[in-house]
């Protein structure tokens, strides 16, 4: 059990807190509430990997905890053991009925305590990788569709939340197919590894990259202005010219370069998401058609900028 992971107790009684405090204190970092309205606001603050949730409590009791735990979305997904001194079989069926991970009836057993701990944790730790694995590009190790638009959809109610702006890029890579075509699609792989890995160390903290599909990429910019999300772009063109990827064949013959559209907006609640995305594809069309190797830029006023 690692120790970096974390577990809420939610009991009233001190010495209950204590017990189960040093049953567990040396596999994970433990924290205390001593009420349900105290556990949950320490729920929501804290993100534990698992609840442990007295049963019989005054003022708010764990089942009325549990529900609103549950109900919401901060919180939700936290998995919760009920612990009781209650012996009667419904009132586990209904902490069961209600979501609760595991029961675990008074008085408490150091060794099964620290089991069905170990196990709900090994569960989550399981769940974690699995919801990683699920986001993540295969092939480039970047993060991919699915979670660009999480991501995307998060950082746009930030912007507007936050009234700042947000930049996107989209980034497609030049001559791909006829790079493909030359030294085969194992090749035309290790290229796409290449090109996302400029692009990821060129970004590093600065927002997100991901894979949108095929070789196009897209790089969201929370709080970065055009002139600063153009400088990124500019660095990530001449760090992908520069790992100088030539091709050469019969019919035609050149190097590897992305095309960049971008996109800044200040967004409001009458904003259109989608229609942002667009605004930087269609920059990335233009660019590609006006001849490849540089960056087009599409302001609020829609007029096209030419970067490069």
């Amino acid at each position: 059990m690692a120790k970096e992971q974390r577990v809420l107790v939610i009991d009233d009684e001190k010495i209950n807190l204590k017990i189960i405090g040093d049953m567990l204190n040396d596999d994970v970092h433990i924290m205390m509430a001593k009420s349900g309205e105290q556990g949950i606001r320490k729920a929501i603050e804290y993100q534990p990997d698992l609840i442990l949730l007295d049963v019989v409590m005054p003022e708010m009791d764990g089942f009325e905890t549990m529900s609103r735990l549950r109900h919401n979305v901060q919180t939700s997904a936290i998995p919760v053991i009920f612990i009781t001194a209650l012996n009667d079989a419904s009132h586990e069926e209904k902490a069961l009925l209600m979501g609760a991970s595991d029961y675990i009836q008074k008085p408490l057993h150091t060794n099964i305590v620290q089991a069905r701990v170990r196990l709900h944790l090994e569960l989550v730790k399981q769940r974690k990788l699995l919801e990683e694995l699920a986001n993540i590009d295969p092939l480039t190790a970047l993060a991919n569709r699915r979670k660009y638009q999480d991501v995307i959809a998060d950082e746009w109610q930030n912007a507007i939340h936050n009234h700042r702006c947000i930049s996107l890029l989209v980034i497609d890579i030049d001559n791909f197919k006829q790079y493909n075509d030359c030294y085969g699609h194992a090749t035309g792989d290790t290229v796409l590894k290449q090109v996302a890995a400029v692009l990821a160390n060129q970004v590093a903290d600065k927002g997100l990259v991901a894979r949108y599909g095929g070789e196009e990429f897209v790089i969201v910019l929370p709080g970065y202005s055009q002139e600063a999300s153009e400088e990124i772009a500019r660095y990530c063109m001449q760090d992908v010219e520069s790992l100088n990827l030539v091709y050469s064949h019969e019919e035609f013959s050149g190097k590897v370069t992305v095309s960049v559209g971008g996109a800044t907006k200040t967004p409001t609640s009458k904003c259109d998401i989608d229609n942002f995305f667009n605004m930087a594809d269609e920059m990335l069309c233009v660019a590609k058609k006006s001849g490849k190797n540089k960056i087009l830029w599409k302001l609020p006023s829609d007029l096209p900028i030419v970067a490069k």
